[in-house]
């Protein structure tokens, strides 16, 4: 049975984001708000949590394409490699908002990431996912519960999302109603910008 914990956007409570953080530190699954849909995460670190998602998705690990949530682009170099100038200017214009960025993995990634030859960045605009990042002190995985066929309300609604995910995951945010439309995927890893997905959040910028 999952928890359900209610967090305010604004000034999101301490306690209960270290009653998140104590989750993902013990392998749970998480389910929590973003700037776009409501995401399914574990601690980036924690391979049975990692292996845990991907079951839940279908997909093999190695196969999978998990985002990694991050606080801000401090810690950046430890997951990705030696960005130019021009890349990073067009990251701190874009962040936080509801973009992913492919760029070139680094050599120091999680074990569970270590073929991967890219990993996509996310700072989401949302003040909860940033709080449990920055407590946890490192990212966690970032997947969409939305369904790709159809926009169903229970992918917005977290009581509805409780409902669903009850016996998959250990605790469920409830940060207010999510969005339907997930973020824009850019793909930075050759240098110029490739729109992937065009999803929330204005390409004008690029």
């Amino acid at each position: 049975m999952a928890e359900l914990v209610k967090i305010y956007l604004k000034n999101p409570n301490p306690r209960a984001i270290s009653k998140v953080v104590s989750v993902l530190k013990s392998g749970g699954l998480i389910i929590y708000p973003t700037d776009t849909v409501y995401g399914l995460g574990c601690d980036i670190t924690n391979t049975k949590a990692l292996e845990k998602i991907a079951r839940i998705k279908g997909v093999k690990l190695e196969k999978a394409n998990f985002s990694f949530i991050c606080h801000d682009l401090s810690n950046l170099s430890d997951y990705v490699k030696q960005i130019d100038t021009s890349t990073f200017k067009i990251l701190k214009r874009a962040l936080p908002g509801p973009y992913t960025f492919i760029l070139p993995g680094a050599k120091t990634l999680p074990s569970a990431f270590k073929k991967k030859k890219t990993v996509g960045i996310r700072v989401p605009d949302n003040a909860i996912a940033l709080e449990i990042v920055k407590q946890l002190g490192n990212p966690i995985i970032s997947t969409s519960i939305r369904d790709e066929d159809e926009i169903l309300e229970y992918t917005t609604d977290p009581e509805l999302i409780l409902e669903k995910w009850d016996n998959l995951v250990d605790l469920v945010i409830d940060g207010g109603y999510g969005d339907n439309e997930a973020s824009t995927v850019i793909d930075l890893s050759e240098g110029e910008p490739v729109i992937v997905r065009e999803g929330k959040g204005s390409l004008e910028i690029f």
